[in-house]
């Protein structure tokens, strides 16, 4: 059976078909890094890393892109919280996000917004396949809430460069052809996927409150630009918390540090892969600690299997084992 893959584009099951026969590339959205991780963030590290593993099993050769965003509102606004002046770590990218904004401001898919304000937005209603990914139009879509819309043609089009602003500190800012000023968060994650994955890469992967606007507004200005960019999108669905989502900033989440105190890493993502990914799955104390005891009788059983075989006996598998098929089959679907 060959891979098969729930692409959200297509709202459909897929058979995976690389772009590059024996090759997967693969791009997850990572931490936006204004405070510790949470549990909700550990679910999307631990899934795609299966699939990648699943992939390495099957013998492809997997580049495996995951990013960090250290810098963006959030991010700002946790540093001015706190005192000390921001100083980005992680900014070598800069120069491929300008890059792209200079060629969507040459195709006629962005501008330079003429309030002054150094701010150049993505011109939505420049291009007809806005909206693609998510399956809605552009009327029926919210407003970008990214910036001051006072400069902008429409109120959906969003910020690919935000202009400097007096009340934030110099060293969250780079020299631009509009003025001093730092990239949206957009436009980072198609930049870093274009200079590690070429302009066509197969997988997209992220949380599913990042499909809109995030992962729309990155297969909009890459494919504006002229770039492939992704041939499947997968998103894994939240840890929820009395029904809702777990997040920061709704004052609900649980860091991993306090969680790693009660069970080992092993036995919290044997945890978050119990249940399917695209399924959310409501976080309890009780439930990890049964899954952790699950994990250790596995752990009990296999520690007694090896200790009762002779010591020259090969634990091994292959494709004809019919237990081998069955996982292979459920794995692939």
């Amino acid at each position: 059976m060959t891979l098969r893959l729930y692409d959200t584009a297509a709202g459909d099951v897929r058979e995976f078909v690389p772009l590059q026969e024996g090759r997967a590339g693969i791009y997850v959205c990572g931490l936006t890094v204004q405070s510790e991780p949470h549990v909700g963030h550990v679910r999307s590290a631990v899934n795609f890393d299966v699939l990648r593993r699943w992939l390495l099993a099957r013998d492809y050769d997997v580049t495996f892109i995951r990013n960090i965003t250290d810098i963006d509102d959030k991010i700002l606004a946790k540093a001015a919280e706190q005192g000390p002046t921001y100083e980005p770590a992680a900014t070598g990218h800069v120069p491929e996000m300008l890059e792209l904004i200079g060629i969507l401001i040459e195709r006629g898919h962005a501008y330079a917004a003429e309030d002054g304000s150094g701010d150049v937005y993505f011109d939505v209603r420049s291009w007809p396949d806005y909206g693609e990914l998510t399956h809605q139009s552009i009327d029926d879509m919210e407003a970008a809430e990214d910036a001051d819309p006072r400069g902008k043609r429409d109120p959906r089009d969003f910020a690919l460069w935000k202009g400097h602003k007096p009340s934030e500190p110099e060293t969250a800012s780079w020299p631009s052809p509009w003025g001093r000023g730092r990239p949206g968060w957009h436009i980072e994650c198609s930049a870093m996927a274009g200079k590690y994955l070429g302009d066509a890469f197969d997988i997209h992967g992220g949380g599913v409150d990042l499909r809109f606007p995030h992962h729309e507004n990155e297969q909009a200005q890459s494919r504006a630009a002229g770039h492939g960019f992704a041939s499947y999108w997968l998103h894994n669905a939240w840890i929820t918390t009395s029904g809702e989502k777990m997040s920061k900033s709704l004052g609900n989440s649980l860091l991993v540090p306090e969680v790693l105190k009660q069970v080992r890493g092993i036995e919290l993502r044997y945890y978050m892969v119990a249940a399917h990914y695209r399924s959310h799955v409501e976080f309890s104390f009780e439930a990890l600690q049964d899954a952790a005891s699950a994990f250790r009788r596995i752990e009990t059983f296999l520690d007694r299997a090896r200790s009762a075989l002779p010591s020259e006996f090969h634990v091994g598998t292959s494709s004809g084992d019919e237990p081998w098929r069955a996982f292979a089959g459920a794995m692939d679907d």
